[in-house]
């Protein structure tokens, strides 16, 4: 895969939107965050040819931040116990499995398949010691569908897709007061729901050097499971990339993700939804013609959630992307 795929332009931008992190449930709470990245251009198969790509990236990210509206929450002024959950820490350590398929220059597929591994720490209402859990599994599977021929140069595409329940919601707490009981719903490995995902997106040169892409898209879930639905989140991205540095590509992206308040018995919605603005710095290396390299980190510019909630100060991306 060329590195300088944005010539004719060649080569697509996509927002690799993971929404890490859903929402709470039994012992209520919520631990809401975006990572709206778009790891590499054209990992996701927006592109002007045809072909097969395989993407593996790993993600870290520690919410260990207590925040409420738009400010930190200094722990020590909260009383214990307290008349509601004081969560302490969330640490994620994801695997996400990409696969790519274009039949043609203007048709493609995406499967994308995550791996989560989340430990989290928390002191439930009226509580005085800390419960523990450990979450690791299968989570929700997405698959989207892509066309992009609507104008000559093939710069504006829609993207379809589907998340499908395969994402376990039974998870229990393993030690601490809480041992036995379910844990929040956002930490869960999986909502339990079937969304749907629609997005649109360009990309082109500002300069002969310079490359950019938008995309936006949307995920609204269609049914609720155990009296549990998560709310609508809409993600924006954008970002500029130099096209001309060698095998290195540096680049920098916008990343916002809005999320709407869940909603059932088993919610938390005092304590869910958010508005959430990133920066992301990064770049992508190319090693042999068809395998890419690329690192980034995601730091927060703007975070306003609702109640208490964790939110993590950066985010880690590590990846690798293979072109057959």
């Amino acid at each position: 895969m060329s590195m300088h795929f944005l010539r004719r332009p060649a080569y697509a931008g996509m927002a690799l939107f993971i929404t890490s992190v859903f929402q709470s449930a039994s012992v209520q709470a919520c631990s809401s965050c975006g990572c709206t990245l778009n790891s590499d251009w054209s990992s996701q198969g927006y592109s002007v040819a045809s072909g097969a790509r395989l993407d593996v990236r790993e993600d870290y990210y520690d919410q260990n931040q207590l925040r409420s509206d738009t400010h930190a929450v200094d722990r020590s002024s909260l009383e214990i116990p307290n008349e509601q959950e004081i969560q302490q820490r969330t640490l994620n350590h994801n695997t996400t499995l990409g696969v790519d398929y274009s039949p043609s220059r203007t048709w493609g597929m995406h499967l994308d398949v995550p791996y989560l591994n989340r430990f989290h720490t928390t002191i439930g209402e009226g509580d005085e010691d800390i419960s523990t859990s450990h979450t690791q599994g299968l989570g929700d599977v997405r698959i989207t569908a892509r066309y992009q021929g609507f104008s000559p140069d093939l710069s504006w595409g829609i993207q379809l897709g589907v998340k499908l329940p395969t994402g376990r919601s039974d998870d229990q707490f393993t030690s601490g007061p809480l041992t036995g009981e379910v844990i929040d719903r956002g930490l869960q490995q999986g909502t339990g729901t079937t969304d749907v995902i629609v997005g649109l997106y360009n990309f082109g040169n500002l300069a002969a050097h310079l490359g950019y892409f938008v995309h936006v898209n949307v995920q609204h879930a269609m049914n609720s499971h155990h009296d549990f639905k998560p709310g609508d989140a809409f993600n924006i991205s954008t970002g500029l990339r130099y096209l001309h540095a060698g095998r290195w590509s540096p680049q920098v992206q916008l990343n916002l993700h809005v999320e709407g308040r869940e909603s059932g018995a088993e919610s938390d919605r005092d304590n869910s939804g958010a508005s959430l603005l990133y920066v992301s710095p990064g770049t992508t290396v190319q090693v042999v013609q068809s395998l890419q390299l690329y690192a980034f980190l995601q730091l927060p510019l703007y975070q306003r959630v609702n109640g208490l909630q964790l939110q993590p100060q950066r985010f880690y991306s590590l990846g690798a992307q293979y072109k057959f």
